[in-house]
């Protein structure tokens, strides 16, 4: 039993094409998890297109696709219309709440693809789109253990815990770690080197994960001016990875305004920040098309 985890859609916000990303990739968030034959899909941001071409090139009779939405800002779900798998009746797309009777993420996939907002109706999707939920991580999906947690983020959103014969991958983008922490942002701001207090909560959900992808969208020097925009500091999302004893951390939803060389930096930064507090915690940035096998 392997999980693996394939990149398809990293930046946050807005699609970024061009020369000074196209390392880390301008397409926004959606990542592919698979744990034996199951498919799970993060968010389905733009990068949901190019995975649902590949999928068609792999020798499967079906596709059955297990979506766990983290919210339905646009750059989570644009992707969604232009999944062709999507459009074929023998496949199946589940669309999970995270709790008992909660089938909003479904509702509001559908209502992006009325007359208004695009040409193409949600009923001509002709696979089998079936609005489900995790019956608050009760039930499990072929074996895989999948949990949630409620993150900081305008309009909420959903960080997901995937666990499987002792591996753990968590999915947790679009937190505003900054806006929930101990100590306050003039303290913080004081000396920023000191290790900062995440809530117990959070630490424990993430605790002992094979690997964070996390939402890392500010510098220290950029978030000043975008407190309650719904992002974090990268640095602050390093001190849950340690404090949470995580082995690899991928930064995720890279900001629109940062090139491959920014993207770049912040990782330098990450990685002496865990080298402070003496943690053997691996830190890289999430690129599209890197693919990890974590057994």
């Amino acid at each position: 039993m392997a999980f693996f985890v394939r990149f398809w859609g990293t930046r946050g916000s807005i699609p970024t094409p061009g020369r000074t990303t196209n390392k880390y990739g301008g397409n926004t968030s959606c990542v592919e998890i698979r744990v034996d034959d199951t498919l799970f899909v993060c968010d389905g941001g733009t990068g949901l297109r190019e995975l649902g071409v590949d999928l068609l090139r792999r020798d499967m009779p079906n596709i059955t696709a297990h979506f766990l939405f983290s919210h339905m800002h646009w750059d989570h779900i644009q992707g969604f219309p232009f999944f062709t798998p999507a459009y074929i009746p023998v496949n199946t797309c589940n669309i999970y709440g995270t709790s008992a009777g909660d089938h909003r993420f479904h509702s509001l996939l559908s209502g992006q693809m009325r007359s208004d907002y695009f040409p193409v109706d949600f009923s001509e999707l002709r696979s089998h789109i079936l609005a489900t939920d995790l019956d608050n991580g009760k039930r499990p999906i072929d074996g895989v253990r999948v949990r949630w947690f409620e993150q900081r983020h305008p309009g909420s959103s959903y960080a997901y815990s995937l666990e499987k014969n002792g591996v753990k991958v968590v999915y947790a983008t679009d937190n505003e770690i900054d806006l929930t922490l101990a100590r306050t942002f003039d303290e913080i701001q004081a000396d920023l080197e000191k290790q900062r207090e995440v809530p117990e909560t959070l630490v424990e959900f993430v605790r002992g994960a094979d690997l964070l992808i996390a939402d890392a969208q500010y510098t220290d020097l950029e978030y000043p001016k975008h407190i309650g925009w719904g992002h974090p500091r990268a640095t602050t999302v390093v001190d849950l990875a340690v404090l949470a004893g995580v082995k690899q951390l991928a930064l995720f939803h890279h900001d629109p305004m940062h090139s491959d060389a920014d993207v770049e930096a912040i990782v330098q930064q990450c990685r002496a920040r865990a080298k402070l507090f003496s943690s053997p915690l691996f830190t890289f940035a999430a690129r599209e098309g890197l693919e990890l096998k974590l057994d």
